[in-house]
This record gives C-alpha cells, structure tokens and sequence, in this order.
C-alpha cells in the first residue's frame, strides 16, 4: 500500500540543526534530522538506526507556550521514520523540543530554534512588490 507523505497544506519553514538530535537507550537509536513547519501540521523525520522490535521511535513535542501537540500518523521510508503532529507551530513561538517517549522519563533529544514566521495576510503584503527606490533609501 502506497501512502501520501506529503501533508495537506503549505510548507512554512525547514527546521534543521547544526548537529544531529542523537538518542541512544537500551530501547532504542534514532537521529532526529529535522521538523517540517507546515500550516497544518509538523513532520518530523527520523533517521532509525535500531528500534528494537519497535519501528516507531516515542517522541512527543513541546514549545515554550504549552502547545499540546497530538500525533496523528507515521510512514516508514527506508531507515527513516516520518511522524505526523498536529496542530503546526502557533504564531510567536520560540522553540519546539522534542523528547523520548521510550523510556519511563521523556528525555529531551533535541530543542529547534524557530524563526519569526508571519501570519497568512502578513505573508501576503510581504510578497507584493516592492519598488528599487524604497529598498535603497539610507536611514535618516
């Protein structure tokens, strides 16, 4: 069964690291790659090194707001792992953590900066054209 693994809605951002999330435990070794900010939801991709007898690595995912973040769904793409949050990044948020679940504590794997993104009518007024002339102008 083929499975669609490209979510409803509109790419955001690309949140990558300067390092890898590794996460080594009896139970299981994975790499946290990266987190695609979609409007609709968040995918997370895995690199799966061993899950012993479990292909779905636990992971939950926290912000500094409070943000309860739901898992939806998972595909399997090789030695990768791609997994489904909802709802996407609200608006103002700093930073996105990821934590295992495989374990009796949530360790943290790794924290994401995340940039200022813009609301839907502020993406839309920043992609009409701006003149030569206003871009230029030195600072009075």
């Amino acid at each position: 069964m083929m499975r669609n693994l490209i979510p409803k809605g509109t790419l955001r951002q690309m949140l990558l690291l300067p390092t890898f999330g590794l996460h080594l435990t009896g139970s299981a070794e994975y790499t946290v790659l990266s987190v695609e900010v979609w409007s609709t939801c968040l995918v997370v991709n895995i690199h799966v090194e061993s899950a012993v007898g479990k292909p779905v690595p636990g992971i939950a995912i926290e912000d500094h707001r409070g943000t309860v973040y739901t898992f939806q769904d998972s595909a399997n793409v090789g030695s990768r792992n791609l997994q489904v949050f909802t709802p996407s990044v609200p608006f103002g948020t700093r930073s996105l953590t990821i934590r295992s679940t495989d374990d009796a504590d949530a360790r943290l794997v790794v924290t994401f900066a995340v940039p200022l993104m813009l609301k839907a009518d502020e993406m839309a007024q920043a992609e009409e054209p701006v003149s030569r002339a206003s871009r230029l102008q030195r600072p009075a």
